[in-house]
């Protein structure tokens, strides 16, 4: 029996706990995940209390030779203006948050199946650029763009 493919979700599910990952490592504190509303979903908010600044962190995770440049092309303003609006509705819920500097961070991971990767459930650490052989995969966080966009 052929072993069964992920769906897109599980894949963006693990490139997601990658970034949160790297954003732990770099000091930052994961305030949600997949935090919803009306308007949509953001993938991961991120808070980096020395600095005063909250990310809105949109996370593309995307297979070799993908169409989209890994996710990046897939930010269209009309996607930018879906984010923007969910952040406002996520900042009206949580008033503590909203002094502080916000911005829309987008996170670029590839990945492609290992099948030599670890398939345990603990993340190793996360540097940007390096090959991360985890669940099955190999993840790169290959770009990650502070502030990748404002409207």
């Amino acid at each position: 029996m052929a072993a069964r493919k992920p769906t897109t979700t599980t894949i963006g599910n693990l490139g997601e706990q990658l970034v949160a990952r790297w954003l732990t490592d770099q000091g930052w504190a994961i305030q949600a995940r997949h935090w919803r509303s009306r308007w949509g979903e953001l993938d991961l908010i991120a808070c980096d209390a020395t600095a005063a600044t909250l990310a809105f962190v949109e996370v593309k995770t995307r297979s070799p030779r993908n169409w989209d440049a890994d996710g990046l092309l897939a930010v269209t303003p009309q996607k930018q203006a879906k984010l923007w609006r969910t952040a406002e509705l996520f900042l009206a819920e949580h008033p503590s948050q909203a002094s502080l500097t916000c911005r829309f961070d987008l996170a670029l991971v590839t990945y492609r199946a290992e099948p030599r990767a670890v398939r345990s459930q603990e993340l190793p650490p996360v540097s940007l650029g390096k090959p991360v052989d985890w669940a099955g995969y190999q993840f790169v966080l290959a770009h990650y763009l502070p502030a990748a966009f404002s409207l």
